[in-house]
């Protein structure tokens, strides 16, 4: 499985790739082939401030609905578009054109809390 370095990753599987004071997130590959096939996303937090831990959304696959976390606190300012019509680019590119939400992170302090790749890789047992 793939889990690139420069991203962090939480217990629930979802990666986050910071920039500045944004951060795209997504599902791990790990979290996309337990899922298998992704047929739906929804996503009805934009604009709304949400604490880590909290639902951003949903994720649905032939089999079950999973939600979505939040990794941190923040403001979600974006939902990958691309996603309604060919959510299955999840389970092709989880990392790149498989984002899902993007966010102005309201505490830059919590992402230190996250897992590094190493650390992430050990909790899936990979």
């Amino acid at each position: 499985m793939n889990f690139p370095k420069d991203l962090k990753y939480t217990k629930n599987h979802e990666w986050l790739r910071v920039s500045g004071n944004e951060a795209y997130i997504g599902v791990t590959d790990f979290a996309q082939k337990e899922l298998g096939d992704i047929v739906f996303i929804e996503v009805e937090t934009v604009g709304e401030t949400l604490n880590k831990d909290e639902v951003f959304g949903t994720i649905e696959a032939v089999k079950t609905v999973s939600d979505m976390y939040m990794p941190v606190s923040g403001e979600v300012i974006e939902f990958n578009e691309a996603l309604e019509s060919t959510p299955e680019i999840i389970n092709s590119d989880p990392y790149d054109k498989g984002w899902i939400i993007k966010i102005k992170i309201s505490n830059s302090g919590e992402v230190a809390s996250l897992y590094d790749a190493k650390a992430y890789s050990e909790l899936v047992g990979s």
